[in-house]
């Protein structure tokens, strides 16, 4: 009897190879404005609530205007809110690039540029949610997510990290100068695009108020009881990756005795293991089911935040940090993947937008908490608060999932109920 050929992979297409390009150029500019930041702000004051501010100003936009980004989405041609979001970013980032030419940077200053770059980020995930469902099948979107999150991890932290810390080592504003040029390339691609991305909506929606589609939005993913427990473990994931994040800079020179570039290669390793979550969780997922999976992540990534946080070597904190990075994308993938299934196109900014809120809340409640607490308990306290959360959600997520789990690898249609 003849074998049976594995069944190929359809190609994403053209489109998407130009929108995954664009990701990669736009990656590399924020892995290198992921060093270079905290670099800078270590240089101005060694006091982690002041480092803690610049995290919180870029997180305080997903509260300000995440809602209000999300109804932009749904009315808006999507392409467009890209190229013109990141078009303005560049400009910011030039801009700063101009202080810290002319020496004039300050806490109060990053602070500043970081609330602009976070209100243009904000625009452009209200925008970007759409774009992968549009562009890619729906059996293909895994597949598709983790390219572009696996490549935003090569560019962003594996590339972009080390290449910031370089640049920032050789001049302080050599870092912002590549990354505005980064962005502004990302710009271009993604105004290259062919096509019209704007959501179908009914005639009577322009005569709905705003208001009346934020609540949509938000109605919508309260009602929805599987997404609603998703939000409650993404909070609880991005509070202690920023958490985390606001702090590292300290513990790498402090703790670890590491220098500048050895904080960037803590982001390379990040990355690596990123990449591996990346290329394990299709078939994971398709073997053994999303809630499986997703419970898998979440305790992974609290052993790996516990582990970390207890050792003083920065060969075996980078192992652990890997890790990290893998259990990480692996659930961001997969949660990524299940919100563009389940949520109708013309809702979909304005679900992910709510979605985000909740995150962007909870990543502003880390970077303020993570501060406080490093500078009353030590810099050690953020990684066993974070574990503890983590351990905490995940039990919690599998004990709800053993019931739900038939639910959970359904079709999106049963999955809605």
């Amino acid at each position: 009897m003849p074998v049976p050929r594995p069944q190929q992979r359809q190609p994403l297409g053209r489109r998407f190879l130009l929108l995954w390009s664009s990701v990669s150029v736009a990656g590399l500019g924020e892995g290198i404005g992921l060093t270079a930041v905290p670099l800078l702000a270590a240089q101005l004051t060694s006091d982690p609530r002041d480092i803690s501010i610049v995290f919180l100003s870029e997180q305080l936009p997903w509260l300000l205007v995440g809602l209000i980004s999300g109804v932009l989405a749904d009315r808006l041609d999507r392409r467009r809110v890209l190229w013109i979001t990141d078009s303005l970013r560049a400009l910011v980032v030039c801009g700063l690039t101009a202080v810290v030419l002319t020496g004039h940077a300050s806490i109060p200053i990053l602070g500043g540029v970081a609330l602009l770059l976070g209100i243009g980020q904000v625009m452009y995930v209200g925008a970007w949610g759409g774009m992968v469902p549009a562009l890619v099948e729906p059996s293909n979107r895994t597949r598709a997510n983790a390219a572009l999150q696996a490549t935003a991890q090569v560019t962003g932290n594996l590339l972009g990290s080390p290449l910031g810390a370089l640049l920032f080592t050789a001049s302080l504003a050599a870092p912002f100068a590549v990354q505005a040029a980064c962005i502004a390339g990302a710009a271009a691609l993604v105004a290259l695009l062919p096509g019209r991305y704007r959501a179908h909506k009914p005639v009577q929606a322009s005569k709905i108020s705003l208001l009346q589609e934020v609540a949509e939005g938000i109605n919508w993913l309260w009602n929805h009881r599987f997404l609603r427990l998703l939000c409650v473990g993404s909070a609880a994931s991005s509070l202690v990756v920023v958490g985390l994040t606001t702090v590292l800079v300290l513990y790498t020179k402090d703790v670890l005795r590491l220098s500048g570039v050895g904080y960037g290669l803590v982001m390379v390793a990040f990355a690596v293991g990123g990449l591996a979550g990346a290329a394990v969780v299709t078939r994971l997922s398709e073997r053994i089911g999303t809630g499986k999976a997703l419970t898998i992540a979440m305790t992974g990534q609290a052993a790996a935040v516990a582990a970390a946080g207890s050792v003083s070597s920065g060969i075996a904190f980078c192992c652990f940090i890997s890790f990290y990075g893998a259990t990480t994308l692996a659930w961001n993938v997969v949660v990524v993947t299940v919100r563009q299934s389940l949520v109708p196109n013309r809702l979909i900014g304005r679900v992910n937008m709510a979605y985000q809120m909740i995150n962007a809340g909870a990543s502003a409640l880390g970077a303020m908490s993570s501060g406080l607490a490093a500078h009353l308990l030590g810099l050690r306290a953020p990684f066993g608060v974070g574990a503890a959360l983590l351990l905490a959600i995940s039990i919690m997520g599998a004990c709800r999932l053993r019931y739900r789990r038939s639910v959970v690898d359904r079709s999106p249609a049963l999955m809605n109920r």
